[in-house]
């Protein structure tokens, strides 16, 4: 492809745009229940307008749009005041919850660089139940992640696992505040203090709950402590763009105080260009996301957000009422908020997925761990509320129809996996991805068999296989 010889008009542009997407899932039908997070039409025309009207602004110089620096200092304070953080907690908004957590990884190990000079090779310690936006952190910036078990039955962080993984290298804890996966929070107090009894720091993962957990708390819930009210815990990241509703690259990160956020931000004047300085990733970015995510904790407030919430844990557990009454499935855990997995010792839950899909409804696979089966993961919100009790029924029939299902090709599966762990090379993957279904530059329409054979392979020949395909895709 290359650039038009002439421009198109607005109209074919759009036209164009708009049978582009004709081939995406239609999460505005409260289907898709993941990556999308939809408040009320009025409020998703508010943050569009709000987005719009700051598309252009930068972020990178905040002398030139004063605005936008005083439109990220009020989100920062009201997320800060939410999470029980006191006047000295200070933060930045990101572009979503990776950068969020891959800069307090990095605030982590500059912290280390300047109090603890002995350590060479920093390490963080986290459950495996952790978003894999950890490992990412980690091998980014060379900090080694140190993955302990969770609780089988729980899927909470095995504190004492964490004790006995610190060494003289532990820069980090985390904990999550609830993990992804399965909706889960971590024991934040009990970390927190390993953390402090060690000279070490504590982040907590609240990307999925920050916006969430409070509010449940102020409906009558019982949340156990996660944030600032927690000693020890020395930082946060909260996803604006998930349970806040803004657009999406909308996420905060909070530290206790200025003399630990002082570690994130970049300075360089070594150029013949202009000074940059950075507190966060990026340079260059948009103020969209900004605005977006204040227009909206000023329409919705605190009421509007309880409202919401109410609304998605009614929806939410009777979804997980459904689910488990269906014979054969099983929910995992004992998920603290709107998200959750569940599980089949019947069926093959990758085959569900598939047949769900079928129907017009979007799952999330997740594979299994030495601790935990493969799983299809759920996460209800605002969007999708209305649309649980359909669910659960076409649930039901999916289940019954992948019972009637001839099995995956386990001989196939074997032969693949044995092939792939000898030589993991990018030929051979191209290959045998092509057996299973997977072509160069192409999207396969069923994962049920793909996933069979990434769920069986190692994690790290899976991981080469992945980024082996994405290599082609792009």
């Amino acid at each position: 492809m290359t650039i038009s010889p002439v421009g198109r008009t607005p109209d074919e542009i759009m036209t164009l745009l708009h049978g582009f997407k004709a081939q995406d899932m239609d999460w505005r039908s409260g289907r898709v229940f993941a990556y999308i997070y939809q408040p009320a039409e009025i409020a998703a025309t508010l943050v569009k307008e709000a987005y719009s009207l700051y598309l252009s602004e930068n972020c990178l110089d905040p002398t030139t749009f004063p605005s936008v620096a005083q439109l990220e200092n009020d989100v920062v304070r009201m997320i800060a005041g939410l999470l029980q953080g006191d006047e000295c907690v200070v933060g930045n908004m990101t572009s979503g919850g990776t950068e969020s957590i891959l800069l307090a990884v990095k605030t982590a190990r500059d912290w280390a660089r300047a109090h603890r000079p002995h350590v060479t090779q920093p390490e963080m310690i986290l459950a495996r139940t952790a978003h894999a936006a950890f490992h990412k952190a980690g091998h980014y910036l060379g900090v080694k992640p140190v993955v302990v078990e969770f609780d089988p039955v729980t899927f909470e962080a095995d504190v004492t696992a964490m004790r006995a993984a610190i060494t003289d290298n532990t820069i980090l804890l985390v904990a999550s505040a609830p993990c992804y996966s399965q909706g889960v929070i971590d024991p934040v107090p009990a970390i927190a203090t390993l953390a402090q009894e060690y000279g070490a720091l504590c982040h907590v993962d609240a990307c999925v709950g920050g916006m969430y957990l409070p509010f449940l708390r102020t409906l009558g819930r019982t949340i156990p402590p996660f944030d600032f009210s927690v000693p020890g815990v020395t930082s946060i990241s909260v996803d604006m763009h998930k349970y806040g509703y803004a657009a999406k690259g909308a996420s905060v990160v909070l530290y206790r105080d200025r003399s630990l956020r002082r570690h994130q931000i970049f300075a360089s004047t070594e150029t013949t260009a202009y000074t940059i300085i950075n507190p966060t990733a990026l340079s260059s970015r948009s103020a969209g996301p900004i605005a977006g995510a204040w227009a909206i904790l000023n329409y919705l407030g605190e009421a509007g957000y309880r409202d919401l919430v109410a609304t998605v844990q009614a929806a939410t557990e009777r979804l997980m009422a459904g689910v488990d009454a269906i014979d054969g499935l099983y929910v995992l855990g004992r998920p603290a908020m709107s998200m959750f997995s569940f599980a089949s010792q019947a069926i093959n839950v990758f085959q569900l997925a598939d047949a769900l899909r079928r129907r017009g409804w979007y799952l999330q696979p997740q594979f299994s761990t030495p601790r935990s089966p493969r799983n299809l993961h759920v996460s209800i919100t605002y969007g999708v509320a209305h649309n649980v009790d359909a669910l659960i029924a076409d649930i039901a029939a999916c289940v019954e129809e992948v019972r009637h299902m001839p099995p995956i090709d386990l001989a196939l599966v074997r032969s693949v996996v044995e092939a792939l762990t000898q030589d993991p090379s990018p030929a051979v993957v191209e290959g045998l991805m092509a057996a299973v279904g997977l072509q160069p530059g192409a999207l396969p329409q069923e994962m049920a068999l793909i996933n069979e054979v990434l769920d069986t392979l190692p994690d790290a020949v899976a991981n080469e296989v992945l980024i082996d395909f994405f290599n082609n895709l792009y």
